[in-house]
């Protein structure tokens, strides 16, 4: 075996199959939280969030649609606010996303990425993205474009979550939704139902595992050395109480 001088020993973690395996059955459908990135009446973004939705419960998932109405601005209002609470109490109740934007100026929305924002990576000891899946779909208003999707996957992976393979771009939007919000048939539709059924696949393998996939060596260090300072600390304690009571 190679020799790791530089690794803290009680810090590292041997990864095994008997691990990975959930240590108790998750009786309750995968929980999916969905958001969107236009406030426009006719957003086409939230129609496909809504058909998002409506495939990921047919296909046995709970979900949650957030309505970026009304979410101030960060930093504009506490974070006590009822419209920032219900978005980070629907991210910890998910155990996935899925993250539908539109192009503008060849990124993601401010509407999008206010709410990713909003949402910390830590909260005290909670975490309310990291370990979750992740699913990415975009809409152009021309032809089809990745640039949003790349830009989710880069924000995905900032907020430590499991972006899954696939994604979608369904370029033309405006001409890919019938007069009652639905989507019409096509490839763009079917790569939708491609992306939902890997979400759901992905929730269920990574749900009761997640904690244990994203724990790190870097943190149990830390960890570790704490705790030896910690115990050092209390020798050094101990020491000065006994000398003066000598």
């Amino acid at each position: 075996m190679q020799q790791i001088p530089n690794v803290v020993p009680g810090a590292l973690d041997i990864p095994t199959a008997a691990k990975l395996n959930d240590p108790a059955a998750q009786p309750h459908r995968p929980r999916i939280l969905i958001l969107y990135g236009s406030l426009r009446p006719q957003s086409f973004s939230r129609k496909l969030a809504l058909e998002a939705q409506r495939l990921l419960e047919q296909l046995g998932a709970e979900t949650r649609l957030f309505d970026p109405h009304a979410l101030p601005m960060l930093d504009s209002v506490p974070a006590t606010h009822p419209k920032v609470q219900e978005l980070r109490q629907a991210s910890l109740w998910s155990e996935g996303h899925v993250w539908v934007s539109p192009e503008r100026h060849g990124t993601l929305t401010a509407v999008f990425k206010n709410q990713i924002d909003w949402l910390p990576l830590e909260e005290g000891s909670v975490r309310p993205t990291q370990g979750r899946t992740l699913a990415v779909m975009q809409v152009c208003g021309g032809s089809q474009s990745f640039n949003v999707v790349n830009a989710l996957r880069v924000l995905g992976r900032w907020m430590r979550m499991v972006t899954i393979p696939n994604q979608s771009s369904v370029a033309k939007a405006w001409q890919e939704f019938d007069e009652a919000g639905r989507m019409k048939p096509s490839a763009y539709y079917d790569r939708v139902v491609d992306v939902m059924e890997e979400l759901v696949k992905f929730t269920l393998l990574v749900r009761g595992r997640s904690d244990y996939l994203v724990d790190r060596y870097s943190e149990r260090k830390g960890a570790v050395e704490a705790a030896a300072l910690a115990a050092a600390a209390g020798v050094l304690e101990t020491a000065l109480n006994e000398e003066e009571n000598a």
